[in-house]
This record gives C-alpha cells, structure tokens and sequence, in this order.
C-alpha cells in the first residue's frame, strides 16, 4: 500500500487559454449589451409644441466639377468659369453652411483643380470636400 506523503508540494497550475476565453467572452457580452442599453426613444411620445423651437437643417451639398477639358459643372449643369463665383455667392447667401464637393477628372490639369478650391477659399466657404473613388 502506498502512503501519501503530505510534505510534498507541488505547484499549482495556472490555465492561461481557459481564462483567456472567458475575458474576451465577457468583453463580447459588456459590448453587445451596452449598444441595447443606448437606444433611446423606445416608447412613443406626444412632445410639446413651442414657438421658439428651431428644426434641424442638413446644409445644401453642391457639387462641382472640373472636367479633363476644364469645364466646369455647377451640380451637373455647365456653366461658364466666369460665372462660378457668382453662383457660389448665390448659394452661400441661401445657407452660409452649404458643402461644396469638388470632382475632378484624374487626367484634369491639377491648376485647374487649385483654380477652383482658390475661389471657393476666397467666396468664403467653410465646408469643401473632395471626392475620390475606393480602390480595389
């Protein structure tokens, strides 16, 4: 028969991979939970009028676009370069928070492109974009 000895100690096994799993498991229901939690606006209703209440206004986006030829389109119509300074004026005085998004032709000369983002610097916009494609 064989006696245990008590004075034996052996070192206590520490699982690393078990407790790893259970972390990233806690931190996927934490994350998953709070973006339930977050809704607001579940239930419906009836708000109060007022007078002084403003509704929220999405500016007007514009888009120009400076062809490889160097003509300009004004939102898909083509205008005459001279004339595009009063037409940003003319939108700005609509709404001075309006979004200019310049299109330029890859093969356009990049003077013309500067060209347009000078005068639309110097007519005081405050949002300009400029649109490019995702590569594959």
């Amino acid at each position: 028969m064989k006696h245990r000895d008590f004075r034996e100690k052996s070192q206590p096994l520490v699982m690393i991979i078990p407790m790893i799993d259970i972390m990233l498991f806690l931190l996927v229901f934490f994350m998953l939970s709070t973006i339930y939690m977050v809704q607001t606006n579940n239930f419906q209703v009836n708000l109060p009028q007022s007078e002084g209440a403003t509704q929220e206004i999405q500016p007007k986006i514009t888009a120009i676009t400076v062809m490889k030829s160097g003509e300009i389109l004004y939102d898909d119509t083509k205008i005459l370069n001279k004339n595009l300074p009063q037409m940003i004026h003319y939108a700005l005085n609509e709404d001075s928070e309006a979004v200019f998004v310049l299109y330029g032709d890859k093969e356009t000369p990049y003077e013309k492109v500067v060209a347009v983002l000078e005068l639309l610097k110097k007519s005081g916009v405050r949002h300009v974009s400029i649109a490019t494609e995702i590569k594959d």
